[in-house]
This record gives C-alpha cells, structure tokens and sequence, in this order.
C-alpha cells in the first residue's frame, strides 16, 4: 500500500510542476501562421509602386528569437520580410521596429531604457510587455504599425516606404487561417 501511495505522490507531482510551468512566450503559439488579407495603397502607393489599392496578400508570421518575429508579405505587386518585436498587451500582441529600422525611426536604439539587462527584467506592476516597452524605450508621440488582434485571430500593419524621393504607405490586414 506504501509503493502505490508514493507512486500516486510522485504521479501527482510531476503532473502538479508541468501545470505549473511558465511558458517564455504564451503569445506566439497564437500569433504565428499565415494570415491571408489584403494589402491597401494610400496616396500614390500604386503609381510609385505597381500595387492596386486593394489587392490580395498574404502575411507569413514565424517566430525568429526572443520576442521576436518575421514577417514574409507578399502579394502581386510586392515581396517583402522584415523583423518585429513583438508585446503582449491584454487582448493584443503590438509589433514594434528591430534594429536599425528602430534607430533610423525613433533616433536611438532600442534597448536603451532598460535598466536591468533584460528586455521585460525590470517591468512594474501593472505593466503589460507593451505599456513596459513605451516606457523604457518610446517618447511621447512616437508612432507604432500594427499589432494582432487576439479575438478576432487578425494582424494588421503599416508599411511606411521609400521610392527615391517619394514616400508612400501601404496596409497590410489579414485573418490567419
């Protein structure tokens, strides 16, 4: 009777630790896929670059690192890839620029407000990864591009380009399917 109960104990336990165990990244199981939608020209989008202003596209989202992701865009008209980070903030996940393409938007690296080595290390309570990363990292009026839509299972984002002298926004907004 002692061997069964110490089995059972020890059952239980194992199934009471993986219950427990936290995942680094909850978000990402739910935010990778494909998402098919449609890509959207503003102003002269479709003179400087060949794309309708509404044509089919799909997004092609893939988890690339730590709170990070790629984005393969592709439609008629283009063929892009790009890295985002990305944050959980309650219903959402919000992408924001990687790397370079953060510095050349926002004037610094990202990274510099972070105070205890890690990217989330010294988040406050109450803070969501995204409320954190506007803190640490973003001045008042900084602009952001999209982000998921945890309900809706959607992901939207605003491709902000140049064609020498001209620049010219375009929309990405799809369903994962």
């Amino acid at each position: 009777m002692k061997k069964i109960k110490l089995i059972i104990a020890t059952a239980l336990g194992v199934v009471v630790l993986a219950a427990c165990e936290k995942s680094d990244d909850v978000s990402v199981p739910e935010i990778e896929g494909t998402y098919v939608g449609t890509l959207t020209g503003f102003d002269n989008a479709k003179s400087e670059t060949g794309v309708n202003t509404n044509e089919a596209a799909i997004a092609e989202i893939t988890k690339t690192g730590n709170e990070l992701i790629e984005v393969h865009l592709y439609s008629d008209g283009m063929d892009t890839t790009f890295v985002l980070n990305h944050y959980e903030n309650n219903n959402s996940v919000l992408v924001c620029l990687n790397g370079d393409d953060f510095e050349n938007m926002y004037g610094h690296m990202l990274g510099q407000g972070h105070a205890n080595g890690g990217m989330m290390g010294d988040m406050q309570n109450g803070e969501t990864e995204w409320t954190h990363h506007l803190s640490d990292d973003h001045q008042e009026g900084d602009e952001h591009f999209g982000g998921f839509e945890m309900q809706t299972h959607t992901f939207d984002y605003q491709l902000n380009m140049m064609d020498g002298n001209n620049s010219y926004s375009l929309n990405f907004q799809g369903e994962i399917q």
